[in-house]
């Protein structure tokens, strides 16, 4: 019974704050900042991480919350909390590319068993039910049960990120037999593999769990998988200072190459 609640009240602050990030979007002027680590800011995140971190609170004042935006939610540690990112791919707002994410998620013993990603832009919103079980709602109300697809080792395709891909990804990818690329901001990219619109996305770059587990836990629930890239173990949540290592997001049918 509580994961239906949790479910209905992150979709809702999913929705809430795409609305609120759109409205920003829609302005010519709105404001963008340089934080500490390089990464820019707008008052589009600031907005959306408000509502979000204010409804979670509300809701379920037992749960910890961790989020982007609040430096002071960095230092939780607990076996059981909600992370957030209210703008996955703020590269992608600022220059108008409409690849940006909502991305709220429940961690419990170290993985994303609950989560929802809105792409406000694009129109397209993706969680987890009750059960588990990933689907996609469309913008009538009516829900698909999303399936990762077989993989064809043969004839792969991959997804790869649009503001981040180098030439240490190409050469991993170069390994595999890819029939068909395909290329996606933020979150968005866990979401394909989850509808079967790809087969493998791997990232070799700095991520932050934030990033990650809403489109993880999606993944997920879709019969996907996502491993370190290291040694392939599954990718766990509540690491020190939240970073993740690198990682591959997957079909199980995919044959792993060596990294």
């Amino acid at each position: 019974m509580e994961n239906k609640k949790i479910i209905e009240v992150i979709r809702a602050l999913a929705l809430e704050a795409g609305d609120k990030i759109m409205e920003i979007y829609a302005r010519d002027d709105f404001e963008v900042r340089t934080k500490s680590d390089d990464s820019p800011v707008t008052e589009a995140d600031e907005a959306a991480d408000a509502l979000i971190s204010a409804g979670l609170r509300a809701a379920f004042p037992e749960i910890a919350v961790v989020t982007e935006e609040q430096s002071d939610s960095h230092s939780i540690r607990a076996d059981r909390f909600f992370i957030v990112d209210p703008l996955d791919g703020t590269k992608e707002f600022v220059h108008r590319r409409g690849d940006f994410t909502v991305n709220i998620a429940l961690i419990e013993n170290g993985t994303p068993v609950l989560g929802v990603v809105f792409a406000p832009a694009k129109k397209r919103l993706f969680y987890t039910d009750a059960s588990g079980q990933t689907v996609e709602e469309s913008q009538d109300g009516s829900l698909k049960p999303l399936h990762v697809s077989p993989a064809d080792n043969e004839a792969l395709i991959v997804v790869a990120s649009k503001s981040h891909r180098d030439a240490a990804t190409d050469d991993y990818i170069n390994k595999y037999k890819v029939a068909d690329n395909a290329a996606a901001g933020s979150s968005l990219k866990f979401c394909l593999v989850a509808a079967g619109e790809a087969d493998l996305y791997p990232r070799l770059g700095r991520t932050m769990e934030w990033d990650t587990a809403a489109g993880h836990a999606v993944l997920l629930g879709a019969g996907g998988q996502v491993v370190r890239f290291d040694d392939h173990t599954p990718l766990t949540y509540g690491k020190p200072i939240y970073e993740n290592p690198f990682f591959i997001a997957l079909s199980p049918g995919v044959q792993l190459k060596d990294s």
